[in-house]
């Protein structure tokens, strides 16, 4: 089989700037990506892509709101938000790499999995939810929310309002998992895990049911690479290449590294919590589980990266 490699693209990255955020905005930023990923399987590589989610689900939060309020509709569950965006985004991938595949020639397809992942009801996360997600709303708004929704937990966020606060909970099983590697090893370029997968908990009786919260994108793609044996992880963020001492005066881009001065900088808070710092995170996950390179690019920086002219290499 060719060079089994998984590849996280960012919510974000779909959403060029506010005067873009449609959908046939978000399907032309897509499009470019796109290119960039059959580019990489036209070297040699079959692909599984997993996507962001959040603006996405943040703009469906936002129309439930608006629906309840102008026509008593009811809300939709933020569980629900995760599947929906997961079935919206992996339409546009799949689509845009298809038509891609055939421009090129190549008998090649592209296939969605709507994908489960497991989260512990035990995960400390659940008890100090600290994910904002959807609008921001006055002191008396929030009371009013909290008196219909007396589980969710309204904070105050930066002087700007209240926002919903939900639990980010680490991945613990890739439900799908087995489907996902049959598919993959099977030719197809498979979109799978959006936006984390959508949140399950297991039941004694291995049932499974829906909880609100958010997988972080970049922790459940690690999780998948290792459990199926990817050779390559690429998370791409929106820098070409992982810096030291980013945006200072002495910053330093970062070529090839090996696991141990990975772990080393990060012990010396080289990256932002809320930024890098979780895509490093994964990265050492997945290289402690077996992976054998993981790479760090921006989506137009794909082809290149793969062809080791660019990018951030990280090996175990």
């Amino acid at each position: 089989m060719s060079t089994l490699a998984v590849v996280a693209i960012g919510g974000n990255s779909l959403i060029r700037d506010n005067a873009h955020e449609s959908v046939e905005d978000q399907y032309q930023a897509v499009v470019e990506t796109a290119k960039h990923i059959v580019g990489m399987i036209e070297q040699g590589y079959e692909v599984i892509v997993t996507h962001g989610n959040g603006p996405q689900v943040g703009f469906i939060l936002r129309r439930s709101e608006i629906a309840k309020d102008v026509a008593a509709m009811h809300q939709v569950p933020l569980v629900s938000c995760g599947a929906d965006t997961q079935g919206a985004i992996g339409y546009q991938i799949q689509q845009a790499m298809d038509n891609e595949f055939k421009k090129r020639g190549m008998e090649k397809t592209a296939v969605t999995v709507v994908t489960q992942v497991v989260v512990s009801e035990n995960d400390p996360a659940f008890q100090k939810p600290t994910k904002p997600i959807g609008s921001f709303y006055t002191k008396e708004q929030a009371e009013e929310i909290k008196k219909s929704n007396p589980s969710w937990v309204m904070i105050e966020d930066a002087g700007r309002g209240y926002r919903r606060m939900v639990a980010s909970p680490l991945p613990q099983e890739i439900v799908e998992k087995n489907v996902i590697n049959k598919l993959v090893r099977d030719g197809y370029c498979v979109i799978s895990v959006g936006g984390g997968g959508i949140p399950v908990v297991k039941s004694e009786d291995g049932s499974l049911h829906g909880v609100d919260a958010v997988i972080d994108k970049d922790f459940a793609t690690s999780l998948l690479a290792a459990d199926i044996k990817a050779d390559v992880l690429i998370i791409s963020t929106g820098v070409p290449t992982v810096y030291l001492n980013y945006g200072k005066p002495n910053e330093k881009a970062l070529d090839k590294v090996t696991l141990a001065e990975l772990k080393q900088y990060v012990a010396e808070n080289h990256f932002a919590p809320g930024s890098m710092l979780p895509k490093i995170q994964a990265v050492i996950s997945f290289l402690e589980n077996g992976g054998k390179e993981a790479i760090i690019t921006n989506p137009e920086s794909l082809e290149e990266a793969v062809a080791g002219k660019t990018g951030t290499h990280i090996y175990p």
